[in-house]
């Protein structure tokens, strides 16, 4: 026999994450920072073992369809597209319409748009960069920080082309990558590009070293969610892009 039942009130609207098949890193990144009461979906879409500009433009004709497989709630409050080079190439403008079209959310957030709107927060106008790509990924992600008003004042790249070894990078080498870059350039901050990276217990001790922020693609893109949706991210040590909240 059938039982009555009641429905609970809606909570606060979730946040959406679009994230590479080959990610690693982010969704755990994103568990650490966020607060435990704001709901996170995540959905994959599919992704080369090799990152290149052929395996980007086929995630543009998988946009759609992986922000569809997103939970059908009543609205989220902000949806991420969890790739710097594929925003980078695609175009963040074709990104936010290609999920808008999919899925109900008041924002469409990416991690090129991102870290320009974390530049803008800090007063950054030269920036040094760090990503794990070659230069026929790397140096498009320059060019497209610029077109914000900020120069790349020095870029470094790994020159990796398999997505399984981006995630395997040391702790090392991209700390000795981030000095580096910042040795003798005038870079006011850094930006570890890539969701892939594991960066997020970098950046304090390096920002420490280093005397100026740093920040990577999931801090950044998870602060720009967090602030679009009104909420602030929980830290566990200081940051110079969360205390900007």
């Amino acid at each position: 026999m059938s039982f009555p039942y009641t429905l609970m009130p809606e909570g606060p609207a979730p946040l959406g994450l679009i994230v590479l098949q080959v990610d690693e890193t982010i969704e755990s990144d994103f568990r650490r920072l966020l607060p435990a009461d704001r709901p996170l979906y995540v959905s994959r879409i599919p992704s080369g073992a090799e990152l290149t500009p052929e395996t980007i433009a086929q995630m543009a004709h998988d946009l759609p369809r992986a922000a569809a497989l997103l939970p059908q709630v009543p609205v989220y409050a902000a949806v991420g597209y969890a790739c710097t080079s594929g925003t980078t190439l695609i175009g963040a403008e074709r990104v936010a319409a290609l999920v808008a079209g999919a899925c109900r959310t008041d924002a469409v957030c990416n991690p090129l748009n991102a870290a320009q709107a974390a530049c803008a927060a800090l007063g950054i106008t030269r920036l040094a960069v760090v990503s794990p790509y070659t230069a026929s990924i790397a140096e498009p992600l320059c060019a497209a920080l610029g077109t914000a008003g900020v120069e790349v004042v020095r870029a470094l790249h790994f020159g990796e082309e398999i997505e399984a070894n981006v995630a395997r990078i040391s702790p090392e080498s991209v700390c000795e990558a981030a000095r580096a870059a910042v040795d003798g350039s005038g870079a006011q901050a850094v930006f570890l590009s890539c969701t892939n990276l594991k960066t997020l217990d970098l950046m304090g001790p390096l920002e420490a070293d280093l005397g100026v922020p740093v920040f990577g693609s999931n801090l950044a893109l998870a602060w720009d969610m967090a602030r679009r949706a009104g909420f602030a991210l929980q830290a566990t040590e200081p940051l110079a892009l969360l205390a900007r909240g």
